[in-house]
């Protein structure tokens, strides 16, 4: 089978549209029909069948779809440096929210420089779909990636994903309501304090506000969402200005007028991936790199 049109099939199964495919990688819609076609062919198999105005795999389909991730990485790594154990260059990929990028990934940028001259890292600061999808278009190499423990991200099989490090987080209240708050206590009673208070959330991930309706709905409420923020230094601000509560990093001091409160039963804990596209780890520098990160 051609390897091109395994490719063809692995990103309707993604899409799910002709026409989007073709957009994708730059080929006519017809070419995209008639070369799924010649691999139905090759695979004696019916691939794709009508859905409405769109089309869908049959069974077959997508289980050639599942091998198709495989053989694809393998190729992809066929074609990488075949001596794993050459010195590391080139230029290497990252994408990776703010907490990551400083805490993982700043602190070896000097040791990288000097040991490794030939490495480049061109870093990009972006949320973990904004990740994914560029992984998914080979845009970037590599991912610094987070869920919740009451949000779990569902990690694409073909991606390698592996742990780095989780940080436990903290309801931030004005330092005001910090007496008459609940402390040493289940999550569900902490938040049934603020029952009828503002909540803030990310603006860039729905994350968060799935872990606090999670605890929301079990202490018997629906919170307010009244805001929408990506900055944490803001969302403390706005916590002073007591235009709301809102779930901040246990393990970081908060500006004064904040005071955190621990959240336990369920706790929130904020985990965090280094993912990389299957196939691709052997290739020098970028497991230099998630070896310097400690995912290896």
């Amino acid at each position: 089978m051609d390897i091109r049109r395994l490719k063809l099939l692995l990103e309707l199964s993604r899409l799910g549209s002709m026409r989007a495919v073709a957009d994708e990688l730059g080929y006519t819609t017809s070419t995209v029909s008639q070369q799924l076609g010649v691999l139905a062919q090759e695979a004696g198999a019916t691939l794709i069948e009508p859905d409405g105005r769109r089309v869908r795999l049959t069974p077959a389909g997508q289980r050639l779809a599942d091998h198709a991730v495989a053989i694809l990485a393998a190729v992809d790594a066929a074609r990488l440096d075949l001596d794993p154990t050459a010195e590391p260059r080139g230029t290497v990929r990252v994408a990776g929210f703010a907490t990551a990028l400083r805490r993982s990934l700043v602190p070896i940028v000097d040791q990288l420089r000097t040991r490794h001259p030939d490495v480049r890292l061109r870093i990009r600061e972006l949320e973990p779909d904004e990740s994914f999808a560029l992984l998914a278009g080979d845009d970037i190499d590599l991912a610094l990636v987070y869920d919740y423990n009451l949000a779990p991200v569902g990690f694409d099989p073909s991606l390698n994903a592996t742990p780095l490090w989780s940080v436990p987080w903290a309801l931030g209240i004005p330092s005001s309501a910090a007496r008459s708050t609940p402390k040493d206590t289940d999550a569900a009673t902490l938040f049934q304090a603020f029952t009828d208070t503002p909540w803030i959330v990310d603006s860039r991930s729905i994350a968060d506000e799935h872990a606090v309706r999670t605890i929301a709905s079990m202490a018997g409420f629906e919170p307010a969402i009244a805001h929408h923020i990506d900055s944490l230094e803001l969302v403390q601000e706005l916590i002073v200005a007591g235009f709301g509560v809102g779930l901040l990093p246990a393990d970081q001091k908060p500006m004064p007028g904040v005071t955190l409160i621990p959240v336990r039963h369920p706790d929130v804990t904020l985990r965090s991936y280094v993912t990389i596209r299957r196939g691709r780890e052997n290739w020098p520098p970028l497991a230099l790199i998630a070896r310097e990160l400690g995912a290896t």
